[in-house]
């Protein structure tokens, strides 16, 4: 497929149209870029007006036949839809194209199973792409009539194609399935690990093409692929990132969301996005230098939703990345929307690093709902004890006096406790063990 001339399609149902802010225009060119991202030549591309679909072929029989006309004229060789067709409508267009056609969700299939690198994406991948073909193996056997003998797994006497083919994927599919939940079980191994060391999970997501890698390098020094192209991240990635009072935490970086995203690839994927249930703050990165920036943040909370985040003005930080992008007429809208909102988000820039700093603050901040101030005061050789609450607590404050080092340590409800057991035991310490805090 890979340089296959395509004709993009993109019906606009009247009624849908209606009920949102994304405009036809940024609709059709995020359904070529996707189509650009598995190196099809997009040769054109049209937004398609209706008022109702039809039930053979989505589009009104004059469209099909113009678009039909297109083909020829161009040498197409795949159509995509912008949209989700049935079985019988995409057998329908290709037999009037005379082409292979192609809908959104198998475009956004065909990505993934271009970008997958992990074995656990591979198979995520697999279990979403099955699931979509067991669904249109009536394209491929149309003669429901043609006969296999056989033994074993490849069918009992009269049995039908069709019958088999669907039967082995659902073999497959069951052994996927298997696989996926020892990962599943793996993934929860590494979140109680991760629970009895002293660092929080902080989540990045977005919109596809939102900037998440490029802040992900920006926060973490790493190099991860961050490119100018949807879904360039598929596998997610952790690092440990340093917080301006020392303390430490967990980034994780997640797959891009996108509008109409597949229902088999959120149940797919289920177990990567547990990832994202698990934080304890997720970043929602915004470009908001699009021009759909609004639309493509709601597209993000319903898929949010959808997976079960709750508590969200708790946890979720929202963030308006690519601010160097903007012209100095929307800086300036944007810096009187910073004055006048009472919580107004985050701007930054992942690519100068602009407002970066005042991010890593605003993480710390949320991370130390729940956490209490604790003063200490520790001999002055006790530099084992001193690197240890620099390493497991925050240090917000340190004097150096004869008497020893006075800390004021911001700690984890879950860590009092261990903290005490350390530092109780002589000095100023033992004599402040009464004020010590209990919990939130």
């Amino acid at each position: 497929m890979t340089g296959a001339r395509a004709w993009v399609v993109c019906p606009n149902l009247a009624r849908e149209q209606a009920g949102l802010s994304r405009s036809p225009g940024s609709r059709r060119d995020e359904a070529v870029g996707l189509a650009r991202a598995i190196d099809l030549t997009v040769v054109g591309a049209e937004t398609v007006s209706l008022n109702a679909v039809r039930p053979a072929t989505y589009i009104g029989k004059g469209k099909v036949e113009a678009i039909a006309a297109n083909v020829k004229a161009e040498a197409i060789d795949l159509v995509v839809f912008d949209c989700a067709l049935s079985p019988a409508q995409q057998r329908n267009l290709e037999r009037a194209f005379g082409c292979k056609v192609i809908d959104r969700t198998g475009l956004i299939l065909e990505i993934f199973g271009r970008r997958a690198r992990s074995a656990e994406g591979a198979l995520q991948v697999e279990l979403a792409h099955l699931d979509y073909q067991r669904s249109r193996l009536v394209r491929s056997w149309t003669h429901l009539e043609r006969q296999r003998g056989g033994f074993g797994f490849l069918g009992g006497p009269g049995e039908s194609q069709i019958e088999t083919d669907r039967r082995l994927i659902q073999e497959r599919i069951i052994r996927i399935e298997r696989e996926l939940e020892k990962v599943k079980r793996r993934r929860a191994l590494h979140r109680v690990s991760r629970d009895s060391a002293p660092y929080p999970v902080v989540a990045l997501v977005g919109y596809t093409n939102a900037g998440k890698s490029t802040l992900f390098n920006r926060l973490t020094q790493a190099e991860i692929l961050a490119a100018d192209m949807l879904f360039a991240t598929l596998d997610p990635t952790v690092r440990l990132i340093r917080l301006p009072h020392g303390g430490s935490a967990i980034l994780s970086d997640t797959v891009g969301f996108i509008s109409n995203l597949p229902t088999t690839l959120i149940s797919a994927f289920r177990a990567t996005l547990e990832e994202v249930l698990a934080a304890d703050v997720i970043v929602h990165l915004r470009d908001i230098s699009h021009a759909d920036s609004d639309a493509q943040g709601n597209d993000v909370d319903a898929i949010l939703a959808e997976i079960g985040v709750a508590d969200r003005a708790d946890r979720v930080i929202e963030v308006w990345n690519k601010v160097d992008c903007l012209d100095a007429d929307a800086r300036s809208a944007l810096a009187d929307e910073e004055e006048t909102n009472v919580a107004p988000p985050l701007a930054v820039s992942a690519v100068t690093g602009e407002g970066i700093d005042r991010l890593l603050q605003a993480i710390e901040d949320r991370l130390a709902r729940g956490r209490s101030l604790v003063e200490l005061t520790l001999d002055a050789g006790d530099g084992r004890g001193l690197h240890w609450l620099y390493e497991h607590a925050e240090v917000m404050s340190r004097r150096d006096e004869e008497s020893g080092l006075h800390l004021t340590v911001r700690v984890a409800a879950d860590q009092i406790e261990r903290v005490k057991r350390r530092f109780a035991g002589g000095g100023d310490a033992a004599r402040q063990g009464e004020n010590w805090p209990t919990g939130r």
